[in-house]
């Protein structure tokens, strides 16, 4: 039976462990890298204009969350990313922009619209005229997801020091498309 979903904000530090239980899940992470990423979402979360909604179930499960902010090319990510967007052209995306950090869906809820719903309702909130994210740089539910609401690729082939495999950056103008999905 399907459970109704309700996306809220979300008190990410306090549900921390939840939401990294269902990135686990979502991602196929062992403890060792879920507590390297616990330490990280916490220091994320004290960054100027952080935020998190989350996807939970009537019975308050949380079965999805999204988490960002607005991006500083001081932040480790924006180095990594930045000699591949500028050899690309788009290094400018590094600017004025809002950084979707992750986002991830309990297998179980998947292809149910609730990532959709997630990114949409934390970037209509942004107040930057664009948004960037990075996606493993495979033709996966993800990007097509993340195509359908107006990201383009900026970047390919992205190495992450630890990454086993390349990423893609993408970018999109604010408001994203909120074509199809329900919540």
């Amino acid at each position: 039976m399907l459970r109704e979903t309700v996306i809220s904000t979300l008190d990410l530090p306090t549900h921390v462990d939840e939401a990294l239980t269902v990135q686990a899940l979502a991602f196929g992470l062992g403890a060792d890298e879920i507590a390297v990423r616990r330490q990280i979402v916490l220091r994320h979360m004290t960054y100027p204009g952080a935020r998190a909604y989350g996807a939970t179930t009537a019975d308050g499960a949380l079965v999805g969350f999204v988490y960002g902010m607005p991006n500083s090319r001081a932040h480790w990510w924006s180095t990594v990313v930045e000699p591949y967007l500028r050899a690309a052209g788009h290094d400018a995306w590094l600017d004025d922009s809002f950084v979707i950090t992750e986002l991830h869906v309990h297998p179980g809820y998947q292809n149910r619209g609730i990532g959709r719903a997630l990114i949409t309702t934390i970037t209509d909130t942004a107040t930057e005229p664009r948004s960037i994210l990075s996606a493993i740089d495979t033709d996966s539910p993800a990007r097509g997801l993340y195509h359908s609401l107006g990201y383009q690729d900026l970047a390919r082939r992205v190495l992450f020091p630890s990454a086993p495999q390349p990423y893609a950056v993408m970018g999109a103008p604010l408001p994203l498309r909120h074509r199809g999905g329900a919540r």
